[in-house]
């Protein structure tokens, strides 16, 4: 580590020095950066230096050891606060240990003395930056259980479903701060060009931005499905559209930036004042965001754009329309990566370009016909026999009346959806099978990763994570946790074994990472567990 800087305070000259001289700083793995005569001059100094330890008398004038202290504590928590007295006054000393000073030595102080009041604070300063590490590495591996913990309460407040004091309660609950004044809504996908699903490159794109947007406060990200995220935007009426800009622009900023092409969309709701507002935000969004299979060159949707002479209906002839321009390809791109939900709006959006175009029998008939071929077309791209899908699909009627093609398509497509929804089901039922046998087998290998059983699995890791979420209700590295410390236990309840060889026995290369994690699932160290300090699960 780093050498741990040391700051002394002290308003005799001789005691000042001969501390400042006396002590092979170096050796013992620290670096004195100051001095001053008084709590007064001290505090700027500290205040620039941000030394990690502080040795100080208790009794100065203008500003005394122990009013240092506490300021200096207070903006300065992890710093570790010696202090060095003439007096053995117990009054001294309780508000010293009040404040949380680590050490009170009586003048004279020997060197001795402060070299072990030195070494003492050291480990304590290794053994806190072990536990940070330790717990950052910790949080990074269980962010995604968070992620999947936060999508049920997030589809539940989108449906509308929840009353204002019942997203609170769950909020809390969840640690999530919705407190705002105004809201809005942002949903994106983000996928290969040519696969229309995901890759290494989507998904480490993908992955990226999630990061990114953890850093923000007022953006809380969660997935919509397991092709598409949104993200929640909280804050300020007045600041929110810059918050929305900074939202989208963080988006294409990383698509962009990409090694490979990629295809990637976004869409944003109009914002709202009231958390009870956002089912109706969403519905926006989504609505906006279905207008990506009717502009596929297009990647940013917003409300003010959908509003523009560009892309409201115009009025159009029919003798005009040309049938062989309604591009097959939006039909199949909605059957293969469409929602249940979004079925309506892209309906809407859809009939809308024709413009009544579909009053005349013979193009009706040809658009219900060629909606027909290409569902059947898309279902087929997907793996789904084409017999076998067209006894589910609505039939084609040579006298269904324009009022009633609007019902057929939302029909057909919903049918179609659902089709293929339920063999995604039967064929991501027998991926996670796959997976979790892989998992089982090699759980207690060191080197296990998501990456590795997608690779086992015969898919990308990234929709493994989605799936894997989704159906066994934890993520992989809480699953792998589980599975691990469940071993763990038995190791610790039916062999003399000891913990650090328990450790790489079920795949922790760092012996003390597993004790880390062992006290935080459990409250009580491996050794405690096996004295019998816990009850066994």
């Amino acid at each position: 580590m780093d050498s741990i800087k040391v700051f002394i305070c002290e308003d005799e000259s001789i005691v000042r020095e001969g501390l400042r001289d006396m002590i092979p700083w170096e050796k013992y793995g620290f670096e004195f950066v100051g001095d001053a005569p008084d709590g007064e001059m001290a505090l700027p100094m500290i205040r620039e230096l941000k030394p990690d330890v502080l040795i100080t008398d208790i009794t100065m004038p203008f500003m005394d050891g122990l009013a240092l202290s506490k300021v200096v504590i207070s903006e300065l928590p992890d710093i570790k606060i010696v202090i060095i007295s003439g007096y053995s006054d117990f009054e001294y000393a309780r508000q010293a240990i009040e404040l949380g000073v680590e050490q009170y030595l009586l003048k004279p102080v020997t060197k001795a003395d402060m070299i072990k009041a030195l070494e003492g604070i050291r480990q304590k300063i290794v053994d806190e930056n072990e536990q940070k590490k330790y717990l950052g590495k910790y949080e990074q591996e269980f962010k995604k259980f968070e992620r999947f913990s936060h999508r049920a309460f997030f589809e539940k407040l989108v449906e509308g479903s929840l009353s204002v004091q019942e997203i609170y309660e769950e909020a809390n609950n969840l640690h999530l701060n919705l407190s705002a004044n105004g809201y809005n809504l942002v949903i994106f996908t983000i996928r290969d060009v040519q696969q229309s699903g995901y890759t290494d490159e989507a998904a480490n794109v993908t992955e990226g931005l999630l990061n990114h947007f953890m850093q923000y406060p007022d953006f809380i990200i969660f997935r919509c499905n397991l092709l598409s995220y949104a993200v929640l935007i909280k804050g300020d009426q007045d600041h929110l559209p810059q918050l929305c800009d900074k939202c989208v622009d963080m988006i294409r900023q990383h698509c962009e930036e990409s090694s490979a092409p990629l295809d990637w969309n976004v869409a944003v709701g109009v914002p709202t004042n009231r958390l009870s507002g956002l089912s109706k935000c969403y519905a926006d969004a989504n609505r906006a965001f279905a207008y990506r299979y009717m502009f596929p060159d297009r990647h940013i949707f917003t409300p003010e754009l959908l509003k523009s002479e560009q892309y409201a209906p115009t009025a159009m002839q029919i003798d005009a329309m040309d049938a062989m321009k309604l591009d097959p390809m939006i039909i199949r791109n909605f059957v293969t990566t469409g929602t249940l939900d979004e079925v309506e709006a892209f309906t809407a959006e859809y009939l809308g370009n024709l413009n009544g175009a579909e009053d005349t029998i013979m193009f009706r008939y040809y658009l219900l016909v060629s909606i027909r071929v290409n569902v059947e077309m898309a279902l087929r791209d997907i793996g789904i026999e084409a017999n076998d899908a067209a006894k589910s699909l609505p039939t084609v009627d040579m006298n269904t009346g324009a009022d009633d093609v609007s019902k057929f398509l939302i029909d057909i497509l919903t049918t179609a959806i659902r089709v293929r929804d339920e063999e995604a089901l039967k064929r991501s039922s027998d991926i996670i099978d796959s997976a979790l046998k892989y998992i089982d087998k090699n759980y207690t290998d060191e080197n296990i990763s998501l990456d590795s059983v997608a690779v086992a699995s015969n898919i990308s890791a990234n929709y493994l994570c989605a799936l894997f979420s989704q159906k066994v209700g934890l993520s992989f590295v809480e699953y792998i946790t589980k599975k691990r410390m469940a071993k763990a236990r038995q190791l610790l309840k039916n062999t003399s074994k000891r913990s650090g060889e328990i450790a790489l026995e079920i795949g922790y290369k760092d012996p003390r990472y597993f004790s880390f994690v062992f006290k935080k699932k459990h409250g009580c160290t491996p050794s405690q567990y096996r004295n019998g300090e816990i009850e066994e699960e």
